[in-house]
This record gives structure tokens, sequence and C-alpha cells, in this order.
């Protein structure tokens, strides 16, 4: 491990895994705070938000990818070229794999994919979501994992209860380069407030909904200003899109209740974020097949 006497580390950590293997509740639990956002739903990040984890000897940027699948849309291209460059441009890769679940078809599609890279960049193997299952359950799930490719370590991690995150930071910031601070004290994450005021809202709609939305949800935040003559409450008008009217029809919900839910869930969240008083403008927006087509992926920032 390294220490304040050889000098200060400092630079950035990815996390891979299929989607919901819990890469992005670790990355809140190592850096203390809700910036990536979390779901049951499978594809839920969309952005490479980066967690800063400020140490005393370190400093530890993680960049939190979509989950890498077999891609069957222009979206799905993109999400997967977003992953590839983020592997291209990090110090060290956590490959997370859920305790619970068996090694499968897209955890060795992964593998092989991590594999290419040789060994300029080295993978961390994380068995998360250790409190789920038994201890042996958890050694069997080591020993799978170790199958699967050359790994330089081997941890695993219960974000819920905080067991080991500290071990994985540690074995993070031993394989980062020596050097200076890259952001400043206290900074959690560089994305801008917008970017992370869309996420919570889009996470809220996610909840609770059909299986078929994940995908077919995007959210744009049109104006976030305080509210004239106050300094103590924020206007946020923001956009929901879904691809057809069917699901604007779930999203709105019997009589409009629940977007109502989603509203107060996601204030809520955004007032913890922002502290400070919200007013949220929810509207839903058909943007046929989106996911398609070029120019709205644009539109929308992918």
């Amino acid at each position: 491990m390294t220490s304040s006497a050889d000098g200060f580390r400092s630079g950035f950590a990815c996390f891979v895994g299929r989607p919901n293997a819990g890469k992005s509740t670790l990355t809140n639990a190592l850096v203390g705070s809700k910036v990536a956002i979390t779901s049951s739903k499978p594809q839920t990040t969309r952005h490479a938000i980066r967690g800063i984890v400020h140490r005393p000897d370190a400093q530890l940027v993680i960049v939190d990818t979509p989950g890498l699948h077999r891609p069957r849309t222009l979206l799905g291209q993109r999400l997967n070229d977003l992953v590839h460059a983020t592997w291209a441009e990090v110090d060290v890769i956590g490959f997370c794999v859920p305790a619970d679940q068996k090694i499968g078809p897209g955890d060795r599609f992964i593998a092989a994919e991590l594999a290419k890279l040789g060994r300029r960049t080295p993978v961390v193997g994380v068995v998360t979501k250790a409190d789920l299952v038994p201890r042996d359950r958890v050694a069997e799930q080591l020993l799978a994992l170790q199958k699967l490719m050359d790994f330089a370590e081997l941890v695993p991690v219960s974000a819920v209860d905080g067991f080991q995150v500290d071990v994985v930071a540690d074995l993070l910031v031993a394989r980062l380069p020596a050097g200076p601070p890259l952001y400043p004290e206290g900074e959690l994450t560089d994305e801008p407030e917008a970017t992370l005021v869309a996420e919570l809202i889009r996470e809220a709609a996610l909840e609770g909904v059909e299986d078929e939305l994940p995908h077919s949800i995007a959210v744009t935040v049109e104006d976030m200003l305080p509210r004239e003559g106050r300094d103590d409450l924020l206007d946020v008008h923001a956009l929901l899109y879904v691809e057809r009217p069917s699901q604007k029809a779930i999203v709105i919900g019997h009589r409009g209740q629940r977007l109502k839910e989603v509203g107060s869930t996601a204030r809520r969240h955004i007032e913890a974020l922002l502290g400070t008083r919200v007013y949220l403008d929810l509207h839903v927006k058909v943007a046929k097949d989106w996911q398609r087509d070029a120019k709205q992926l644009r539109r929308l920032g992918f």
C-alpha cells in the first residue's frame, strides 16, 4: 500500500462489469456521496460521471461508465464506444462481478474485451454485493472470477454495509502514478450540476416502471435558475423524453399520479445535492425512436 512517505498519488480508475453489477453503488460508497445514479434497472448509467475520492496520501478519480453489452441500437454502440475510450485513459480498472449471480456470457465477453488491453492497464477483480450471500459462496465466486483472466488483485466488497470498501480504495490507489491532486479539495465530481440533476430525475422516473422503459427515458434540464427576488429557491424545468406515446402514458400514470411521485422523489434528491429548496417542473415528451436516430441522440447529449 502507498503511504504519505512514498509521496502523493493521483489518477483515474473505472469500474466495469455487466449492467447492474454494483458499479455505481461502489462508486458512491468510495466517494461518500451520491454522485452516480443507482437503480435496479440495467443500463441506468449513461454518462461517464466522475467521483473524486480525497485521501491524505492520494486523490482517486473514479469514472463511472455504462455497463458494456452487445449493442442493438445506435445508442448502445455509442455507450460501448464510451466504455472503450474510458478504458484507454484510466490508470487502473476494477472488474465487478456480483456475488449472488453465476459468472455468465456477459462477464466472459467483458473479460475478452479487457484482455485486448494487454498489460497496459492493471485490472483488479471485485466481487460485489458480498452481503447478499454466505462467506463460502463469496470464496467460490472469487475462484470462478480468477479463471476469467489475469488479475492484478482479487477482492470481495459490500458497498451497502461498507465491508472492505477501504481495501478496494487501497488496491486502486496503489496502482496510481505519483503526482499532485487533479481537483481542488472538497470537490466530489466534475460533472455540471445540470447533468447530475437530469440523472437524479431519470433515476426517479425508472423506479418501479416496466422493464421496457430503462433505455427509452432521457432527461434534459431546460432551465435551472434562482427564483426572481428569492435566494432560497431554485426553479428547475426539465423534460423527460420517451420513444412512444404508450411509454408517455406509463411515465405520467393514472391522472398524473406517477409523474407527481417522480417529481417529489427527484426533488428531495436534488435539494440534498444542491443544498437549497427546489421547485421542479416536469414535462414528458415523445421523441420517436430517439435511440436509433443520430440527430436526436446529439440533441439529447449522446
